[in-house]
């Protein structure tokens, strides 16, 4: 339901909405609605990263286009708040004007909305898109919640279809284990924690668990869809069936049955018995479903987040393959960029370097937005060039260039810094600095069960001893073909989850002048066994570092034969491609 086009008219004219007219249809319809504020999260009813265009609700409200971040919106106050790497990036977007600005790592929503709402105060939510983990950190703050329906889809006139894309199949050579042989150990799980069924709502673990991919938001190959998974028989997987072809069909029919994806609520409402869902991951919306219909839920993690974080020997085969490939790519683009940087803009060495990668044919599309930032926008941590703020590379600076890439066999993420001409002496020590944290967390041996947060230090130290830091995790998990932010381990100071063989995250120190320039160095590593006690790392990633940029009385000699073997390395695996 939309609002009426009368109350629309009054406030849009000839279809231009600015900030302050979007912001008045919100209020104009939570009054409606009873509520006297109302949370847009970024994200979408798959509570994923990143999200199809039709979910860009924050943005279409505010303006902001970081990838984590909400918007709450009173009758006479409004806020945007991330994390600390958008600081630089809220200021930049966000009419302040209309909304504060916060970092959501300083002041909770809790916090920002006790201090804005009266006693009896209703604040409004959409059920879809939020956790029931979330939504419990506010109820404990004895904050009055209301689900509504989403206010934003009620006004945006011009609001993009859902996605409607092919699903295809994900080779099982590549895989290493069949669908049915995941679903099999998946339904043996559920019978040992005394589960009847699990509830899988994240996008990826619906990928990995039916060797499926698909193509409905950017970046990851995903395909928008929910899957129930019963203790016997087939599967439900909930999904559009225009997006499923013959092959797919044939492939899994013996597994599966494919259900309209509307047909969810219907089935959740006949669950009378054990539902593991998780609630960190799956909206509250189905929760209550469940709960409503006499189901008992058992909350714990999704099942399949560890076994697609510890990728099995096939997976970690293809995912070097396809960082050799990868390697050749990022190196012609540095050898290109060497000749013919300065001149450029940030947006024409983004589209080279996409264009280097895609001569492979395996190459399908950038695994996230490439950061391509030079000097100043460089130390804006997940900084996206646009025409407004696209910087012609000079001379005397350093250009932060993060990206990756989405092979039919995996998934690459990689950050260089390069010098462009003479830089200054302090672009050098700082750099030097972020080298040598990222030697220590490459070359690190440490006990079986160690967590993440244990090692983020290692990569920290040297920065630490001048004062310095930066304000981001070290180290994501990575998918195989999947996301490149997997969630299951990071090394950061909160990981909190013991690292295990299999897995690979990435290495990537930085450190960001405001103002001036960037610096991150950044390879994915694969976590091994070093003895039967310990475990180390492999670093994976093969493209050349910018040695211009180094100190070279600031290395020790361990770290010297670290950087001149990891080059030999890349010379070796590479020449033969160049």
């Amino acid at each position: 339901m939309r609002l009426d086009l009368r109350d629309f008219a009054e406030i849009c004219k000839e279809n231009i909405m600015d900030n302050a007219r979007k912001i008045n249809l919100i209020r104009k319809s939570m009054e409606k609605q009873g509520v006297s504020a109302y949370v847009i999260p970024r994200t979408d009813e798959y509570l994923g990263e990143y999200i199809p265009a039709n979910a860009e609700r924050l943005e279409w409200l505010t303006g902001f286009t970081g990838s984590a971040g909400l918007a709450i919106v009173t009758l006479e106050h409004a806020v945007v708040m991330s994390d600390g790497r958008y600081t630089i990036q809220l200021e930049a977007e966000v009419d302040g004007d209309i909304y504060e600005r916060a970092n959501s790592q300083e002041v909770t929503i809790s916090d920002w909305l006790e201090g804005h709402l009266k006693e009896g105060d209703m604040v409004g939510y959409d059920a879809k898109l939020h956790t029931p983990a979330e939504i419990k950190l506010l109820t404990d703050k004895n904050i009055n919640l209301k689900a509504v329906p989403n206010l934003i889809d009620m006004v945006w006139q011009d609001q993009p279809d859902a996605p409607m894309t092919d699903v295809t199949l994900f080779p099982e050579d590549i895989a290493g284990v069949s669908a049915s042989d995941k679903i099999a150990t998946l339904q043996e799980t559920l019978k040992n924690e005394g589960a009847d069924a699990v509830l899988l709502t994240m996008s990826d673990s619906v990928a990995w668990l039916l060797n499926i991919r698909g193509n409905d938001i950017p970046f990851i190959p995903v395909c928008l869809s929910y899957l129930l998974v019963p203790r016997d028989g087939k599967v439900q997987w909930f999904v559009n069936d225009k997006k499923i072809t013959d092959e797919v069909r044939d492939a899994l029919s013996a597994v599966v049955d494919f259900c309209a994806e509307d047909k969810i609520e219907e089935v959740l409402k006949n669950q009378k018995s054990k539902i593991w869902l998780d609630e960190k991951r799956t909206p509250i919306y189905f929760k209550n479903i469940l709960e409503q219909s006499g189901a008992e839920i058992l909350n714990k993690e999704d099942p399949c987040l560890m076994p697609r974080a510890c990728k099995n020997a096939s997976e970690i085969k293809a995912m070097k393959t396809a960082h050799i490939r990868d390697g050749v790519a990022v190196t012609k683009f540095l050898k290109w960029f060497d000749g013919n940087g300065v001149g450029q803009d940030e947006l024409s060495v983004e589209a080279k370097l996409e264009e280097f990668r895609a001569h492979a044919p395996e190459f399908k599309q950038p695994s996230f937005s490439t950061i391509a930032g030079f000097g100043a926008n460089g130390a804006i941590v997940h900084y996206r060039a646009n025409e407004k703020t696209n910087k012609t590379i000079e001379n005397g600076n350093l250009l932060l260039l993060d990206s990756g890439a989405q092979y039919l066999d995996g998934t690459t993420d990689i950050t260089r810094t390069i010098a462009v001409g003479d830089v200054c002496d302090d672009m050098k020590v700082k750099n030097t600095l972020v080298l040598k944290g990222h030697i220590a967390l490459a070359s690190a041996v440490f006990k079986k069960g160690t967590l993440g947060k244990e090692i983020d230090v290692l990569a920290r130290q040297y920065l630490r001893e001048q004062g310095l830091d930066f304000g981001h995790g070290t180290g994501h998990g990575v998918g195989c073909y999947l996301s490149v932010h997997e969630e299951a381990a990071s090394i950061s100071p909160r990981g909190e989850r013991a690292l295990e063989k299999g897995m690979i995250l990435s290495n990537e120190p930085g450190y960001y002048e405001e103002g001036a320039y960037g610096i991150r160095i950044e390879n994915l590593v694969l976590v091994k066994e070093h003895d039967a006690e310990h475990l180390c790392f492999e670093t994976i990633t093969l493209a050349p570092l910018d040695d211009s940029l180094i100190v070279e009385d600031m290395l020790s000699d361990e770290e010297k034969t670290w950087f001149s073997e990891y080059h030999a390395r890349v010379n070796e695996t590479l020449e033969q491609y160049l």
